[in-house]
């Protein structure tokens, strides 16, 4: 899925828009963090590089057999006081779309700007250049096992090292494009993880769209850009449980209690906008359609434009997270 923002076309092209670590109670006694001497490996997940400069902004990045021939990175932005406070804090994980890195996403939508002065920790982990947030079917170019990168690895390493609360109701997910299916299904599929759950232009469907286009889309992108031919969901047959298994659409009870935001574009201005937003506008509203049946409440914004991420509404969602979430 493509950033089409009408300032950074020509910046950034993206092809495909688009934790098991058990929730702890607040008494759950966790690692903190106040000098970056304090963060540390965890059992499976090395750091290989480090950057602690910056008051707020730290980054990492990590050896692991979880994602193989390479080593992923992660930004972790913590809030404005965080060194002196002493006190614990929520934790948004905020995941970027096809072709983005986890650094472009932060720097093309001011992450940093959004949520200053704000008591909220924001990690924005790598998600491969098509990884659709997911453990691959197959791979040609070694292990890609996002999703056990994420919620296996990365979010134990979260609670360790820095002061957070490990538990449903300190934690929130959100993404853009290939990033919000990410939240999507995450939010669902580990339940017990994550109180709030946004998707910016993301679809939320995978047999949606008029011919299970999301599913093929997933597969198509993976195999040109990600895995070397490999597929997330399997070809020429799908792995139809897995399909199910990651599929908002077919988990909706598990959105139950949950904050549930939603932003598409109506009016998208290009063909790649054209054919990207309109996918994920009618999956969003096949999505809504099913949380309308069981009376799941949540909050929909259908405004014009195509597959970018409104700063506004960016910003409307992060206040909102931080309202969901335990407080600071």
């Amino acid at each position: 899925m493509s950033a089409q923002h009408p300032s950074r076309r020509n910046i950034l092209k993206t092809a495909g828009g688009l934790t098991a670590a058990m929730a702890m109670g607040g008494a759950g006694v966790l690692a903190a963090a106040s000098t970056a001497s304090a963060v540390g490996d965890i059992p499976g997940l090395h750091i290989t590089e480090r950057g602690e400069q910056d008051h707020r902004m730290w980054y990492y990045r990590f050896q692991t057999s979880a994602i193989g021939g390479w080593t992923p990175a992660v930004n972790v932005l913590l809030p404005d006081g965080y060194h002196t406070s002493g006190r614990r804090y929520p934790v948004l994980y905020l995941l970027h779309g096809g072709l983005e890195d986890f650094i472009t996403f932060d720097r093309f939508h001011d992450i940093r700007g959004l949520t200053a002065w704000k008591d909220i920790i924001v990690v924005m982990p790598d998600g491969g250049r098509a990884g659709w947030y997911s453990n691959p079917v197959s791979s040609n170019i070694g292990a890609r096992n996002w999703e056990h990168f994420h919620i296996g690895q990365l979010i134990p390493w979260v609670d360790a090292n820095f002061r957070t609360y490990a538990e449903y109701d300190g934690r929130a997910v959100s993404g853009f494009s290939m990033g919000g299916f990410g939240a999507l299904k995450y939010a669902a599929k580990y339940y017990g993880h994550f109180a709030s759950v946004s998707a910016h232009s993301g679809p939320a469907n995978l047999r949606g769209g008029n011919g299970d286009l999301v599913t093929h889309w997933a597969n198509a992108s993976s195999a040109a850009v990600e895995l070397n031919g490999g597929t997330i969901y399997g070809a020429p047959f799908w792995d139809q449980a897995r399909v199910s298994a990651d599929n908002p659409c077919e988990r909706i009870e598990s959105y139950r209690n949950k904050r549930v935001f939603l932003v598409a574009g109506t009016s998208p201005e290009d063909i790649q906008g054209y054919a990207n937003e309109t996918l994920v506008l009618a999956t969003q509203r096949e999505f809504k359609w099913n949380l309308d049946r069981v009376g799941i409440p949540y909050e929909q914004h259908e405004v014009g434009g195509g597959h970018y991420v409104r700063r506004d509404l960016l910003e409307h969602d992060i206040n909102g997270i931080i309202d969901r979430l335990r407080k600071a």
